[in-house]
């Protein structure tokens, strides 16, 4: 790649003066014989934060014949301006800008690809959406169509602890400075203040909107998918938070669509844990190929959809591996799926409905010890155990074991019939594959806040004790359920730390016979031939350097105060979001980079009002002309009728403090 030609900095003049920075990947001669351009717009900072992960994947791209663009939101990095809000109407018009920019530039022959993870993912469908010219192709990795129903905020209309903790890393981000290498050391000291004076405390932001209104609407594809005609190849995990996105794009999106569905937490599949890696720069170069270059690489001859099944696995937290195999499906909803689906019936799963007396659970509020977080990001711990921790606190059908080993792929759901004493709360559903021993791995899980059973713009208060009819979807999933095992369902109150609790405990009561279990099983037998081999990734070439300074350390626990019931959940992190890396310098640049993460969330088993969530972090730059440091702290309590949040920032250059703020925050429940 030596023959590469790598633009540092970028400066990108959007149409009211702003610029955005970037960094830029150019093949040989591309100023010359221009070439197609492809697009990752993100806000997490390409100078430093993001750097490594960037070189394993823009500098192959410009190998291949591309020029390669990184480039930073508006708000961030070394770009211009103060962030709003995650994917506000301004950042997607910048992106369409953006690209009309990239299109005019001597480099770019005037198509351009998107791509990205997370939220790079979110923005390739929003930008899509507005239909640039110059926009060919997207290949959206791990994002969502449907910021309501598939986000870090609410699950199945229940408030998700995701909201506060993701928005606290925003917190940090949001404050984080400009690099005065890069926009000048008379300006990068106001650039940063504008910043830290600016930002908002977006969990109490996203608090104010309980409800599925034009804060959640904005920017969900799923409102008008006929506005996507752009040709997508999603790539998604199943240990990832978005499992549904690529069910409903398959279905929904008229364009052409490909999907690759892996075992992944939520990294790049070159990078990809828990294995099998798959050598995404390769396979989304053989895209672009196709519909920026015009060339025939096979890629659109093959079946557009393809999933790793997983092996049933003993319970772990952490997955390094997975076994199983792929298979293709021609469209979905695909003819090779049947729905089956079995009665919970006194405490089975049958075929046959099966009327008994009442089944009732009020399950403790620190029910979900074995829960893991939604988003897996392959930390060790982070995944869901052995469901078997939690069992006492659900009502737990069973089905008998299995003859013939049975295939789920797509989204299980079960449809209750179901009770409750209190005016707000909410149902949890596990679905679990138990072995022989008694092991019980989770296969899928979904819920349902029952103030939304009519509507998820206006809550309706629950009527105790009158019966419900209601659905509980479940995420999607590709698992092979071995024969010996048992399915399992697990009916709970409550999902600590998950969800925020209900204001008060809440008994769920179901009658046997009423309700049902849906499963949509692969039919055997359908594979004909094996689908193309997915390469292992390939050596990303030669990364910057980076030198560790300090190591780091990590605690991921669940503590019983034994005195009085307390259950506090920790996630530690010397290094950050993505692992206990320390401290480490970027070699290339000279920066130090330094991050940690404390989140820790309590509660006391009989009392839901006793929830406390909490994060404080630290963020560090430093460098011989330069240091700069961060410090956060965020907090979330309830009441039955509001949240109370505490928001805390502080800003050092030097040792020098510039900038102190502390906030309070009451926002009125509205059925949450």
């Amino acid at each position: 790649m030596s023959n590469i030609e790598v633009i540092e900095t970028v400066w990108i003049p959007l149409p009211d003066g702003t610029k955005l920075s970037a960094r830029l990947w150019l093949p040989e001669g591309a100023k010359n014989a221009p070439v197609p351009c492809i697009l990752e717009y993100i806000p997490y900072r390409r100078r430093d934060r993001t750097r490594m992960r960037d070189e394993s994947m823009h500098p192959q791209f410009a190998a291949a014949g591309y020029a390669s663009i990184r480039v930073d939101i508006r708000g961030y990095g070394d770009s211009d301006g103060v962030a709003e809000d995650e994917y506000s109407h301004q950042e997607i018009q910048d992106g369409h800008d953006l690209i009309q920019w990239i299109a005019d530039q001597d480099w770019c022959d005037g198509n351009v690809g998107m791509f990205g993870k997370s939220w790079g993912a979110y923005n390739a469908f929003q930008v899509a959406a507005t239909r640039p010219p110059a926009l060919k192709a997207i290949a959206p990795v791990m994002g969502t169509d449907d910021r309501w129903r598939e986000d870090i905020h609410f699950y199945g209309g229940c408030l998700a602890n995701d909201n506060f903790w993701w928005g606290s890393i925003m917190q940090l981000y949001n404050a984080m400075p400009p690099d005065p290498q890069i926009v000048g050391a008379d300006r990068w000291l106001d650039m940063w203040r504008e910043r830290l004076e600016g930002a908002a405390f977006w969990p109490a932001m996203w608090l104010e909107h309980q409800t599925h209104d034009e804060m959640w609407r904005r920017g969900s594809i799923c409102e008008n998918y006929a506005d996507v005609d752009v040709p997508v190849y999603f790539f998604g995990g199943w240990m990832d938070l978005y499992r549904d996105t690529p069910f409903r794009i398959a279905e929904h999106l008229r364009g052409p669509v490909k999907i690759l569905m892996g075992p992944w937490a939520h990294l790049y599949p070159h990078e990809g844990v828990p294995g099998p890696k798959a050598d995404f720069v390769a396979e989304v170069i053989r895209f672009w190929d196709h519909w920026l270059k015009g060339k025939d690489t096979g890629l659109m001859d093959e079946p557009p959809l393809r999933f790793f099944l997983q092996d049933s696995a003993a319970p772990t937290g952490t997955h390094i591996e997975r076994t199983g195999r792929w298979v293709e499906e021609p469209s979905w909803p695909s003819p090779n799926i049947t729905n089956t689906s079995l009665w919970l019936n006194q405490l089975t799963l049958e075929a046959d409905p099966v009327s008994a007396a009442e089944l009732a659970i009020c399950s403790p509020q620190s029910f979900g010890a074995a829960a893991g977080d939604m988003c897996s990001f392959a930390i060790p711990g982070d995944m869901a155990a052995d469901c078997r921790i939690d069992a006492a606190g659900a009502l737990q059908f069973k089905a008998a074991p299995l003859a013939d080993a049975l295939d789920i792929l797509g989204q299980p759901s079960v449809d209750l019939k179901v009770s409750a004493d209190q005016a707000q709360g909410f149902v949890v559903a596990l679905l679990v594959d138990e072995a022989p021993n008694g092991a019980q791995t989770l296969i899928a899980r979904g819920f349902c806040n029952l103030n939304h059973r009519i509507s998820d713009t206006e809550p309706t208060p629950i009527t105790p004790g009158e019966e419900m009819a209601v659905t509980v979807p479940m995420y999607g999933t590709g698992y092979r359920v071995l024969s010996g095992h048992r399915i399992v369902l697990q009916i709970a109150s409550a999902y600590w730390p998950v969800l925020w609790p209900a204001p008060e405990p809440v008994t769920l009561t179901i009658r046997p016979g009423q309700s049902q279990l849906h499963l949509p099983i692969r039919n055997p037998g359908v594979d004909t031939s094996e689908p193309r081999p997915l390469p292992e990734p390939a050596a990303s070439g030669s990364r910057p350097r980076k030198t560790k300074v300090r190591s780091g350390s990590m605690e991921r626990s669940v503590h019983t105060d034994l005195t009085n019931g307390e259950v506090t959940h920790r996630s530690f992190l010397d290094g950050g979001v993505f692992g206990p890396v320390g401290d480490f310098r970027l070699d290339d640049i000279g920066t130090v980079l330094s991050d940690v993460s404390d989140r820790r969330y309590t509660i006391l088993p009989g009392d839901p009002l006793s929830a406390v969530a909490t994060m404080e972090q630290t963020a560090g730059f430093d460098r011989q002309d330069w240091s700069a440091r961060i410090w956060t702290y965020s907090e979330q309590r309830a009441t039955a009728t509001e949240f109370h949040l505490i928001s805390r920032l502080k800003a050092w250059s030097g040792e020098e403090l510039i900038f102190e703020e502390e906030n309070a925050h009451v926002i009125p429940r509205n059925g949450m």
